[in-house]
């Protein structure tokens, strides 16, 4: 009962820090004129206050050390120090733009913190590709590139009204429900204090008007690192549990992570293969396709998370299986299904362009150009014919001169 309370608590007191505070970022925001400044591959097309990630911050610390109450958390204070340090350079980027390089030094020492301080590692990669335990360099190699490809993942995703937010509501309550299940109330804690803290920050991003805001770089690093966290503790949890439920374990955390990680898999393949750098900004992300698409920002972020929800599913339903054929069903289904936007785009422009055809009587690209050699070609005789005509003109009018003149 009393961990019940607990819970209850981290989500109520979480929603109300947000709710009363986001007014006072949006205030000071306004009169330090601390915004987000519309560009060319950004969807917003009005300035708006960028610092919501300072509200989300403080929301959830202070939430998840009063709800706590006496519930032991050692690791807290490592979690704590590391999202410090993404809290700082966050602000700084959002005030004043930091290099992608400057941005990753900070993710790596943040992830260090907690691999090296903290022990919040994977020790055991749960038979994939035929590995269970793995050595203290193989664990650190291995967490660290979770920790900053899942961190990076979140913060690219976050292009729209309330995708990043809702998306990592998911996360946090299934997370926080399977925490719940083991028995894990720490961390359950500090689960259910994200979901309250971002249910009050979905009302401004999404519905406000007078003061609406964005997490900014602040507010998505952040929970790139909480759901990170929740990744790696979450299948450390599961090595004390059945085997079916440790083989399940990386499938299912790829599936609740699986729209924010492929969408970066995806657009950092795109670009690396033009030749650009992997963090070279662009709109090939899933929910610029989805508004090319005329899709509004909230029947996005709906459809994205329905698809979460899908591939929480499938985890489930393929369960059954070797959990490294899982992952390869789960990476092929994640690639195909974010060509569906693109390949309904090309359909519906192809349609657009040929009813505009019909409807206009315009004469298509090749059947035009056959027609605009023909009509050079008309033209050309036609200059001949009207020169050899005028030089014909010529003759008679000087044959008749001097016909004038002899009579003369």
């Amino acid at each position: 009962m009393t961990s019940l309370i607990q819970l209850l608590l981290a989500v109520v007191v979480g929603a109300l820090i947000v709710f009363y505070s986001i007014p006072v970022v949006v205030k000071i925001s306004k009169q330090k004129k601390l915004f987000d400044v519309p560009d060319d591959r950004k969807v917003n097309k009005t300035v708006v206050p960028n610092l919501g990630g300072a509200s989300l911050f403080i929301a959830i610390t202070i939430t998840t050390l009063l709800a706590l109450y006496k519930i032991p958390f050692p690791e807290l204070r490592f979690i704590l120090a590391s999202m410090i340090i993404l809290l700082f350079i966050g602000i700084k980027d959002d005030i004043m733009i930091l290099s992608a390089r400057k941005k990753f030094i900070a993710q790596i020492l943040s992830a260090a913190i907690l691999i090296f301080v903290g022990d919040i590692r994977f020790t055991n990669l749960h038979g994939i590709f035929g590995f269970f335990e793995i050595n203290y360099s193989a664990s650190a190699i291995i967490s660290l590139i979770a920790y900053v490809g899942i961190i990076n993942a979140y913060n690219l995703i976050d292009g729209i009204d309330g995708l990043a937010t809702m998306l990592s509501m998911l996360a946090a309550a299934t997370f926080g429900t399977l925490f719940i299940i083991k028995g894990d109330m720490a961390y359950a804690i500090l689960a259910f204090a994200t979901i309250g803290s971002l249910a009050s920050f979905f009302f401004y991003n999404v519905f406000g008007k007078k003061n609406k805001i964005f997490m900014g770089d602040t507010g998505s690093l952040l929970l790139g690192l909480l759901i990170a966290i929740f990744v790696i503790h979450y299948n450390q949890l599961t090595l004390n549990g059945p085997l079916a439920e440790q083989l399940l374990a990386p499938v299912l955390s790829m599936a609740v992570v699986s729209i924010p990680l492929f969408d970066m898999v995806r657009v950092f393949g795109l670009r690396i293969m033009k030749g650009k750098s992997p963090f070279f900004p662009d709109m090939n992300h899933i929910h610029h396709k989805l508004l090319k698409l005329k899709m509004s920002h909230l029947r996005s972020t709906l459809t994205l998370v329905i698809i979460n929800l899908f591939f929480i599913g499938l985890a489930y339903l393929i369960a059954p299986i070797d959990n490294t054929l899982q992952l390869v069903i789960m990476f092929t289904v994640a690639i195909l299904l974010s060509l569906v936007p693109g390949e309904i785009f090309r359909l519906r422009k192809a349609a657009e362009i040929e009813e505009i055809i019909e409807k206009e009587n315009i004469i298509p690209e090749n059947t035009k150009a056959i027609f605009f050699n023909i009509s050079k070609q008309k033209s050309a005789t036609t200059d001949i014919k009207a020169g050899i005509s005028s030089e014909k003109k010529e003759t008679a009018k000087a044959e008749k001169l001097e016909l004038e003149h002899f009579n003369v």
